[in-house]
């Protein structure tokens, strides 16, 4: 891994990025093929499979948010102790994270565990058996949660060191256990019984812990970086500054995941259908965002480490060779949500109307893509800074915002006036918080 800082740090930005965002993406994309995966098999069934599945998944969605805290405060805190060589600090760091994970996931299984009944009746969904299968889903995959924690805080800890690599192929190995395991559990071959969305979930629950022992053997081998971390110990400053560096983006995750889940409160009133609508297209829009995340978590790596070095220049050749290559992915993301829809809808929408309704959902959706990319990659560059505030403040008030533009857009044209509030949203995220970091920050570094 020393290689790693050496080629941070004084290696070419452009090239290294990209190849440190690569496996990233990669990591990022698979968690996306798991969600794809029920969607697609569950899709056989009938939409109100899909819109049960949908539903349950709000809630391991809203973990996300509480796993940001440990996650960038890996990301963050990890880089900047590799780049003083303060390797003290950087196990000490270690411990930490995976000890907050470990306490996150324990409460956070234990709340949904209790309150799954009254969680899902938030929805007020009135098909009674899409929330009964919902309710199977949720107390199945809660059983994985904390795996489902520290996997992401792994990540984490290895992207701080640079090897973005080792993810990817670990989470790899679980997508295709996942894979092998859907068709499987949810139709009942080989002798098991058919089991439809349980099926689904205990398959996602195997490969998530799959994945974790996978870094677990890693670390346990790789003893000249992983070895003598304490954790055992318990170090009252590092949960601090953990949590006030993950803190801010966490909040903004949590709120994103409550505000989505009013929206589809008000998506509801459409019926089931349009429930599966929301979580599919949501699940293919990730194509952008998620491209976006690979280079914003690399820039976080970049400049974190850059950063805690001194090597301020390095920090504004980051963002700008990362911003082009985000440009990229918006252009590409907009074109491939404008124009083609129908295909990347068709493998999991069956009925028709269905299926007319995501397409135009995708297609409102593409005019913010290039905005939501640029937004997302500034992130990175404030959370490497460790300045994780202005970008937390950005996304919580556009995302706010949603719920009274789709109570007022839905009463005008509909349905679509929903999907218009996010679109809209994106686009005020995207031109604000670039705008911010290069007036407020980027030209005074030096």
């Amino acid at each position: 891994m020393k290689d790693k800082r050496k080629e941070i740090l004084e290696g070419d930005i452009s090239k290294g990025l990209i190849w440190l965002a690569l496996p990233i993406m990669g990591t990022s994309f698979l968690e996306m093929a798991y969600n794809l995966t029920d969607m697609f098999w569950i899709g056989r069934l009938s939409s109100r499979e899909v819109a049960a599945v949908g539903t349950a998944g709000f809630f391991p969605w809203l973990m996300m948010g509480l796993i940001t805290i440990p996650r960038i405060g890996a990301e963050v805190m990890i880089a900047q102790s590799v780049g003083r060589q303060e390797e003290s600090e950087r196990r000490a760091y270690i411990a930490t994270v995976l000890q907050m994970g470990v306490l996150l996931g324990i409460l956070y299984s234990i709340f949904i565990w209790q309150n799954s009944n009254w969680l899902l009746g938030f929805f007020r969904i009135k098909e009674a058996e899409v929330v009964a299968m919902a309710d199977d889903y949720l107390r199945i995959v809660v059983f994985g949660m904390v795996f489902a924690f520290l996997n992401p805080i792994f990540t984490g800890i290895l992207n701080a060191h640079g090897q973005s690599g080792l993810p990817f192929r670990f989470n790899t190995t679980g997508l295709i256990i996942n894979i092998i395991l859907d068709p499987i559990l949810i139709f009942g071959f080989f002798g098991l019984p058919a089991m439809g969305v349980k099926g689904a979930a205990y398959a996602t629950v195997i490969a998530q812990i799959s994945v974790s022992l996978l870094f677990i053997m890693f670390m346990i081998k790789d003893r000249s970086e992983f070895s003598g971390i304490p954790f055992r110990r318990l170090f009252l400053d590092k949960w601090k500054k953990v949590a006030m560096t993950g803190a801010p983006t966490a909040v903004q995750g949590l709120l994103f995941t409550l505000i989505s889940m009013v929206l589809a409160r008000i998506v509801t009133s459409w019926g089931a259908a349009a429930i599966a609508v929301q979580k599919v297209t949501a699940q293919i829009e990730a194509i952008s965002w998620r491209s976006a995340y690979g280079f914003s978590t690399a820039l976080t790596t970049y400049v974190g480490q850059n950063y805690g070095a001194g090597n301020k220049e390095r920090v504004k050749l980051s963002y700008q060779s990362a911003m082009k290559m985000g440009m990229g992915i918006g252009i590409f993301a907009t074109g491939l949500l404008l124009f083609f829809p129908r295909i990347l809808l068709a493998p999991f929408f069956h009925e028709a109307e269905v299926l007319e309704m995501g397409v135009q959902c995708m297609r409102i959706m593409g005019v913010s893509q290039m905005f939501m990319v640029t937004e997302i990659i500034t992130s990175g560059a404030f959370n490497g800074l460790g300045k994780t505030v202005p970008p937390s403040i950005n996304g919580i008030v556009f995302t706010a915002l949603r719920i009274p533009m789709a109570w007022y857009f839905s009463g005008l044209i509909g349905l679509d006036g929903v999907w218009w509030s996010v679109a809209l949203s994106s686009v005020c995220k995207g031109i604000v918080l670039p705008g911010y970091y290069y007036f407020g920050l980027y030209r005074r570094l030096n």
